[in-house]
């Protein structure tokens, strides 16, 4: 009995219950106004019209707007009311106001030190990546910083219990998935014990991201419970609304502002291989350590601010005291991305990745899900002789996204991009490694959502020695997957072929 009450009260039972009312309510409403269909249909009709024109003026993704104006046009009667609902990014007057000032705070604290210009010694397309990060993402470069590349998440989890003992002043944590199990109640052990010794200790967590995972009240029963601050970033409200498509997706674990840990990994125990989901989990992370994770600081603080809706009275009294000299011979730049403003910064850094490589481009996604420029830079570095490799997962987590992914494969193979699928599990790392000289590990799949609709964040990596751990992990990797051969994809069956180029047309809503 006590399961069936669980069950019926559980927040994915009640959320949907709601989602069905709603529904129900809008199917009464048109039985009971069938007399005045016509005019109903005339007005359903210009709201789609309007909405078909507002798209192709907007300032987006080409694929974006046809993924919209197909189904608005099909179903005019709730095509035009749906977009209003569920479509762009659209900000109420007030959010607007506490994402500038988020900004505001992010160009005023993370102020560059002009070590852009001491890359000029690298070569120009360095400065100018490094220079974009900083003017449009408000994110400095750092030397003095070192890091270490994880090529496994149950090796990040053992540097990150070691680092989270020695915590003196504050961990800040935020995740998209928190789920209970060893990793997580083995962190939450150190952040209690943390918490008791009065070192400031917050977690941040996405709620969809976690809505399976967590119980409904967990941020508010583990504050009153540990000391813990626990906030919940976009609480998910069962009423159909726009608010649904921006999640937290970032990965981020700060340690005094002196160590700090990003990647792929969420914090549940198949991140570690504790719990086997689909096969073998390979994912990544990256610890920096050094000037560089005070950026990582304060991007945590400010979506954190804008969570919660108090201002951190000073971000300084969270820096760090001066750090020892680090003889690091590259450069590191942790950067977050915004999708409430009109700059995808991660599909920048990736493009700019791909069109300055020269020997050689290798790509690990969970999701290759590409719009036109992202497709058409890989096909034209790779028609240029560069090497280009993508591994993706052989095992999938979303067979229909999985579908989407293998949709994209024929174009770029026959472009001369080589394509590999792991065969003992599934990816879910996110780096980059571009000629031994420049890279990326971070939380940014090769998707739409993440491009375009999530907050995400990464770190861009200039002639740092991780850069050939992230290369020598891919090249190692590929012992353990399966070339996908053009022959392949072309012995599909029709039916197959038209089901995929169904999907691609609406990947960008997926």
């Amino acid at each position: 009995m006590k399961k069936l009450v669980s069950l019926l009260f559980h927040r994915v039972v009640l959320v949907a219950f709601f989602l069905l009312i709603q529904v129900a309510v809008l199917v009464v409403m048109l039985l009971r106004f069938n007399n005045y269909f016509l005019p109903f249909y005339g007005v359903c009709v210009a709201i789609s019209l309007f909405a078909v024109f507002w798209i192709v003026g907007r300032q987006s993704d080409p694929a974006y707007k046809i993924a919209w104006i197909i189904p608005i046009l099909v179903f005019p009667i709730f095509g035009g009311l749906f977009y209003l609902l569920f479509g762009g990014n659209r900000l109420s007057s007030r959010t607007r106001r506490k994402m500038e000032g988020t900004d505001r705070k992010m160009e005023e604290v993370l102020r560059p030190d002009y070590k852009a210009d001491e890359l000029s010694s690298l070569g120009e397309d360095a400065v100018h990546q490094a220079r974009y990060l900083e003017h449009i993402a408000h994110c400095p470069v750092y030397g003095n910083t070192e890091t270490e590349y994880y090529p496994l998440g149950e090796l990040c989890f053992t540097r990150m219990v070691e680092e989270l003992k020695r915590a003196e002043r504050y961990i800040f944590v935020e995740y998209f998935i928190i789920e209970e199990g060893k990793m997580w109640d083995t962190i939450l052990d150190i952040l209690k014990d943390k918490a008791q010794e009065g070192v400031d200790v917050r977690v941040m967590y996405d709620d969809i991201g976690s809505m399976f995972t967590l119980p409904r009240d967990y941020a508010r029963e583990l504050e009153a419970r540990t000391g813990i601050k626990c906030c919940v970033f976009n609480p998910f409200v069962p009423i159909l609304s726009l608010r649904l498509n921006n999640r937290d997706h970032r990965k981020i674990m700060v340690i005094d502002g002196k160590v700090a840990f990003t990647g792929g990994i969420n914090l549940a125990d198949e991140y570690i291989n504790e719990k086997v989901k689909y096969g073998h989990w390979k994912d990544s992370a990256i610890q920096v350590r050094g000037e560089a994770a005070w950026s990582m600081t304060v991007m945590f603080l400010t979506l954190w601010d804008y969570v919660r809706e108090k201002a951190t009275e000073d971000y300084d009294a969270f820096r760090p005291p001066e750090l020892p000299e680090i003889q690091a011979p590259g450069f590191v730049q942790p950067y977050t991305d915004n999708p409430l403003d009109c700059e995808a910064v991660g599909q920048a850094v990736y493009l700019n990745l791909i069109n300055k490589a020269r020997r050689y481009v290798y790509i690990t996604t969970p999701y290759l899900i590409v719009d036109d420029s992202t497709n058409t830079a890989l096909c034209i570095a790779a028609k240029s002789g560069v090497d280009v490799r993508i591994m993706t997962p052989h095992i999938p987590d979303k067979r229909v996204v999985f579908e989407l992914t293998r949709s994209h494969y024929q174009p770029l193979l026959e472009a001369g991009v080589k394509i590999y699928e792991y065969t003992p599990g599934f990816v879910h790392a996110k780096n980059f490694a571009v000629d031994d000289r420049y890279g990326t590990v971070g939380s940014i799949n090769l998707d739409y959502r993440s491009l375009f609709l999530h907050f995400e964040n990464g770190v861009w990596l200039c002639n740092d020695p991780s850069i050939r751990d992230i290369r020598a992990d891919f090249l190692s990797t590929l012992e353990q997957c399966q070339s996908v051969t053009l022959a392949q994809c072309r012995a599909l069956p029709w039916w197959r072929k038209a089901v995929r180029a169904v999907l691609r047309v609406f990947a960008p809503l997926m």
